[in-house]
């Protein structure tokens, strides 16, 4: 048995990192729990869709230190920028050295662009809040600059283009061919002029998912207007528009929701071994590969259901509770992949569920949904402030103040 006064370092405050450290923090007093996150702040991505149609952020962003609140958790903001694994000592990007005795890395993962020429430089990312409301603001400028515009003009302007048909540019595109089209209003244009492209490489939508449920989903994407164009993959973007393998869109706004990879510290650390995707290779209790007490858990780590928020908090859970048995001198368990539920919302009162073999759709599916989201916010928050931070994804939050006034 090991003494409780071990140091544990989670670095991460995501879904993974903040779960795994609650759960330390109840199951193990005394412990020195340490997690570093570069914000102080942890993010709700599935709200992001929410923000970027003008909700509020009430719902997307919860503080570090109101999570942590009564648990014993030390929190850090810091970058960390070199692990070594075998002298168990971390650095951040201020030179700033921390020591650790159980490592739990939780870094998620952050944008690709596949070396498409100008996609970086001229798109906009969405997988921050930050980068939610730099695009709703951006959508703001572009309309008041277009109700000034010629025709022609207009028609650039009001044409959005959405890259990637997974489930964030789904959801995306759902909300975006309402929201657009009332802001249009607002802005005294007509709304016709409002287009939606949702671009996608392969031969159909969502393709980790039924290929029935898919084409429900695109069913009712067409249904709100969007225009879906398949085998489109991008060649290259400039300042006036997107490249296309068949020919080219005239836009001042690309959404870029088509790749992901792990964060560029796992490529960087010496000693772990990645896959062909860059995930960190683990064995059968999430440990990186030789090396016991480092524990890799969410989007970078080599499992079958990597990449989801559901995945990041099982795992959270896993990893907290093998620390703890190696602590006490217990056996671990090994690790059991979970296959995860998907619940996708296309516009208002309206998503697609899967729940191990059933579907379900349209409002019930929305209600679904709901309950996922509020039923997560309980399980970080007490009952009273989860409640009100899950309303404050209902109330509008316009920053223009042309359409505070048309309200």
């Amino acid at each position: 048995m090991l003494s409780k006064n071990q140091e544990i370092i989670i670095v991460g405050g995501g879904f993974g990192g903040i779960r795994a450290g609650l759960d330390l923090a109840r199951k193990l007093p005394g412990a020195k729990i340490t997690l570093i996150s570069e914000g102080q702040n942890f993010e709700y991505t599935p709200a992001l869709y929410r923000v970027m149609n003008g909700r509020a952020t009430g719902g997307a962003c919860v503080a570090l230190k109101d999570i942590f609140a009564g648990a014993a958790v030390k929190i850090i903001k810091a970058m960390i920028v070199a692990i070594d694994l075998g002298a168990k000592k971390l650095r951040d990007a201020s030179g700033t050295e921390y020591v650790f005795d159980f490592l739990v890395l939780a870094l998620g993962s952050e944008t690709v662009y596949f070396d498409i020429p100008g996609i970086q430089e001229f798109s906009f990312s969405f997988k921050s809040l930050k980068e939610a409301l730099a695009l709703n603001q951006h959508l703001h400028q572009t309309f008041v600059a277009c109700a000034k515009a010629g025709v022609d003009g207009q028609a650039c302007a009001a044409r959005l283009v959405i890259i990637g048909g997974g489930p964030s540019g789904v959801e995306l595109a759902g909300g975006l061919a309402i929201y657009a089209r009332e802001m249009a209003k607002k802005h005294h244009l007509d709304p016709s002029l409002v287009s939606v492209n949702l671009v996608e490489a392969a031969s159909r939508l969502l393709p980790t998912l039924p290929e029935a449920m898919a084409e429900k989903i695109t069913r009712r994407l067409k249904s709100l207007g969007v225009d879906i164009l398949l085998n489109q993959a991008v060649t290259k973007e400039e300042e006036a528009g997107i490249y296309l393998k068949d020919g080219q869109i005239k836009t001042k706004t690309v959404i870029w929701t088509a790749g992901v990879k792990p964060n560029r510290v796992y490529a960087a650390t010496p000693g772990l071994e990645l896959d062909k995707k860059g995930r960190v290779v683990v064995d059968q209790f999430l440990q990186a590969k030789n090396f016991e007490n480092i524990f890799i858990i969410g989007d970078a780590a080599a499992t079958p259901y990597a990449g989801l928020a559901q995945t990041a908090i099982y795992d959270g859970s896993f990893v907290a509770r093998s620390i703890i048995k190696k602590i006490n001198g217990r056996a671990l368990t090994p690790y059991a992949p979970k296959k995860t539920v998907y619940a996708i919302p296309v516009g208002p009162s309206w998503a697609a569920v899967l729940f191990g073999n059933r579907q379900f759709y349209g409002r019930f599916g929305s209600w679904l949904r709901y309950f996922a989201d509020l039923r997560f916010f309980l399980s970080i928050l007490p009952f009273g402030k989860a409640l009100a931070r899950f309303r404050g994804n209902q109330t509008l939050c316009e920053s223009c103040k042309i359409c505070q006034t048309d309200k």
